[in-house]
């Protein structure tokens, strides 16, 4: 009986370390996926989700050039950032074959510049960065503009992401420029311009921008829609507004690092999140606008009408979506780091 155990547990041996080997190394923004998502997939597939987060491109983007073998499986970064690293080959090629839910992604949203033919992105979540209040204390007919940030009697309750694209870009269109602009004259006007914003900003954030207005420390600030969408489940005194000058939009997506230990675990990670019903769910609970359009179609109205998480046409066409801006990505962040450190 012992020898028939030991040669039935030899036989199994194999199969248990494979089993145990089925993981998927997670690399997401902060909060910016549903939990019972998370679970959900580990109880279809069996494989289990290392899941860990970042709060800037530039930290994901610094994390991945330190990794050599064996890193993460699945990341989710900005367009930019998608065209920076696909030009230095940091990425792994997507097999479109696995991706059979790709067909629910809004062909609007596919073959950019930035991946062209998506060869090695899939969009996940988009979204505007424009100006939150807290109308408890700010009447949202006095905020149009991004130059409002400025007005001194919102000193010391400014918030600020901790992101040098988005800063910047809301900057840069505050002076007539656009959110892309390579121009070091425009850039540097830009910085001056933050700098005299800075006596005014109370904190920095971009892991969870809601909180400081949750928390009453800022009243007016930069934020993302979804963090607004997010903060109304509190308090409906936060709202939303889209300045004159336009917001400036963004699309995350998901991509696959050249280091990626578990491809074809990776594949079925980015595939379930393109479900129909997992992309709504994962819009509900984070209030990004998803790119899915089956999930955006199945949205409950609250969210669907939601204008911080999905602005009108017209809304959107007054904005500009973020680009690569090349080589002068290095001096944003230059005038960046003089920005937070002087």
């Amino acid at each position: 009986m012992k020898k028939a155990f030991l040669v039935f547990f030899f036989l199994i041996l194999p199969t248990l370390v494979f089993a145990a080997k089925q993981e998927v190394f997670v690399f997401n923004w902060s909060e910016y996926v549903d939990p019972s998502v998370l679970k959900q997939f580990e109880k279809e597939t069996g494989i289990r989700v290392r899941y860990s987060t970042y709060e800037s491109n530039e930290a994901m983007f610094a994390k991945l050039k330190m990794v050599q073998k064996a890193g993460y499986d699945v990341v989710f970064p900005s367009t930019y950032f998608v065209d920076r690293m696909r030009r230095l080959g940091m990425f792994a090629p997507l097999d479109k074959s696995k991706l059979p839910n790709l067909k629910y992604i809004n062909p609007a949203l596919l073959n950019k510049s930035y991946d062209p033919n998506n060869a090695y992105s899939v969009p996940y979540m988009w979204g505007a960065s424009a100006i939150g209040i807290n109308s408890k204390y700010i009447d949202p007919k006095t905020v149009t503009s991004w130059n409002d940030l400025w007005n001194p009697k919102y000193r010391g309750k400014v918030l600020l992401m901790d992101d040098v694209r988005d800063v910047f870009g809301m900057a840069l269109r505050s002076l007539g420029f656009s959110a892309n602009d390579r121009d070091p004259n425009h850039i540097r006007k830009a910085y001056e311009k933050l700098k005299l914003l800075k006596p005014s900003v109370k904190v920095y954030n971009s892991d969870s921008p809601r909180q400081p207005f949750l928390n009453n420390e800022v009243t007016i600030g930069q934020i993302w829609g979804g963090e607004v969408y997010q903060a109304n489940q509190e308090n409906p005194n936060i709202k939303f507004i889209y300045p004159k000058e336009g917001a400036v939009f963004w699309i995350d997506n998901m991509a696959i690092p050249r280091t990626a230990r578990n491809v074809a675990n990776a594949h079925k990670f980015i595939d379930f999140l393109c479900r129909p019903d997992v992309a709504k769910k994962n819009c509900e609970f984070i209030g990004y606008a998803t790119t899915n359009s089956k999930a955006q179609q199945m949205l409950d109205p609250k969210t669907r009408n939601h204008k911080a998480v999905y602005p009108d046409d017209a809304t959107v066409k007054n904005g500009e979506f973020q680009n690569d801006v090349g080589d002068a990505i290095l001096l944003y962040e230059k005038y960046w780091e003089m920005l937070k450190t002087q």
